[in-house]
């Protein structure tokens, strides 16, 4: 996967920005209006929105934070993990436990008279 930029900068001028209608709560001002924002990251394809808040300007950074976070996200590599084996000592710490958990178990049967 290629490394996309999550500044504000470069996601302004790699984004498509939509202006969309409001729903829900907030009156007049936020459902005739074009306050809501979508953005759409062209060359990843990922889509964010942001219309909970009543102005655009606000509703815009809320927007470009989302798609950085979500660009964070997707370009995440983890680390690869090395499989380890148990040391030594500790597999004879194990059987140890074992066989004195087995004992104590054996301690608890009724004894068997012939």
């Amino acid at each position: 996967m290629p490394k996309y930029p999550t500044d504000r900068e470069s996601l302004a001028i790699a984004c498509d920005c939509e202006f969309i209608r409001g729903s829900g709560p907030g009156g007049q001002h936020r459902n005739k209006r074009f306050t809501g924002v979508r953005l759409v990251h062209r060359a990843s394809g990922e889509m964010v929105t942001a219309t909970e808040r009543r102005e655009q300007k606000q509703n815009l950074e809320v927007a470009f934070e989302r798609m950085a976070k979500k660009l964070e996200k997707a370009q995440f590599v983890p680390k690869r993990r090395r499989p380890t084996r148990p040391t030594r000592g500790s597999v004879e710490r194990r059987i140890k436990e074992k066989k004195s958990k087995a004992s104590k178990k054996a301690n608890r049967k009724t004894p068997k008279f012939d």
